[in-house]
């Protein structure tokens, strides 16, 4: 972890001069502050990340969205969507992205553009701390206070921008001189919005109860709540249903349900009982509840800005073909 603000700032300096070049959650321990009422304030203090090697009090995660048009072998399934993970996230190439990157080259192309930011990485963070004011009046505390959230980059951007202030003298997860952060739940446009959120302006120390909490439950390490780094394996299926996705196919679950699959999907939906998927592992679990309540806070990582159009028609069979077409030819290069 950083020992100080200017190792933070080095780095967040570092990062930007290369870039330039209502869900409930099953699993408490993840902080729901997109269910807080319109006009209320979730006080909330981040905590460092277990790991001594993180610069950073937070670790990026980066999803991928695939669409299919069903469930193979169910005639009333309704559409579906499967998030796999970019692995530019692990910094590895990805595999879909390299593909979905000249679909922007034409800026004036909007079914292309449409289809590239709905193939697009899908960015939010996950932070870890102390819920200090909690404006969810019906929310059962866990017993293990310290609690996970899932940022969206609106949030981050506000956080990341104040610890560039040179005016801010301390870590703001400092036990002693840290900052509590202001999640600020407004509207704009008919959508949530948290772009007032703040950093509260005074230092405050934590309390002895919360330093207690600390001791005894100990910090989480971040990183094991990413998804799973894939192998050579998971990579060719995460092709392999990225080209059954943008050719409008149904999700086949004996295919891939051992690897990927909807959230919520049982195994036993696949349709051979003798292509018995292998165990989903153990950190599937909380994955599966991350993924189902970031729909509401992500945002798109475009690489380009652009002006969010009307929601176009997909692409017909025939553009579909053209960009496997493309996709296969440049697979055999």
């Amino acid at each position: 972890m950083a020992t100080s603000l200017a190792e933070i700032r080095a780095k967040l300096q570092a990062q930007d001069t290369h870039t330039t070049s209502n869900t409930s959650t099953g699993d408490n321990g993840i902080y729901a502050h997109w269910n807080i009422a319109e006009g209320t304030t979730a006080r909330v203090r981040f905590l460092p990340d277990a790991n001594t090697k993180n610069t950073f009090f937070w670790v990026e995660r980066l999803m991928i969205k695939l669409p299919f048009a069903g469930i193979k072998g169910q005639s009333d399934s309704k559409p579906v969507i499967v998030q796999v993970p970019c692995v530019e996230m692990y910094g590895d190439a990805c595999p879909i992205l390299a593909e979905v990157r000249p679909w922007f080259k034409d800026k004036t192309d909007t079914t292309m553009n449409d289809l590239g930011r709905k193939y697009w990485k899908k960015k939010s963070y996950l932070f870890q701390g102390l819920v200090r004011d909690n404006p969810m009046s019906d929310e059962k505390t866990p017993e293990n206070p310290i609690r996970r959230f899932v940022i969206s980059p609106q949030i981050f951007n506000l956080v990341k921008n104040a610890l560039m202030d040179t005016e801010l003298e301390n870590l703001p997860t400092d036990y002693q001189g840290g900052l509590d952060f202001n999640i600020k739940k407004t509207s704009k446009g008919g959508y949530s919005d948290y772009s007032t959120s703040t950093w509260a302006r005074k230092e405050s120390a934590l309390t002895s109860e919360e330093i207690k909490a600390i001791d005894t439950y100990g910090l989480y390490n971040l990183a094991d709540f990413l998804p799973k780094r894939p192998g050579e394996t998971e990579i060719g299926i995460i092709k392999e249903m990225f080209e059954a996705s943008v050719n409008g196919e149904a999700y086949d679950g004996d295919r891939w349900a051992q690897y990927f699959k909807p959230v919520g999907l049982n195994n036993n939906n696949s349709q051979s009982a003798s292509s018995a998927p292998k165990p989903a592992p153990k950190s599937s679990v909380v994955e599966d509840v991350i993924a189902s309540v970031v729909a509401d806070i992500e945002a798109d990582d475009a690489p380009f800005e652009t002006v969010k159009a009307p929601v176009q028609a997909k692409p017909s069979n025939a553009r579909a073909e053209d960009i496997l077409a493309m996709i296969r030819n440049r697979q055999k290069q």
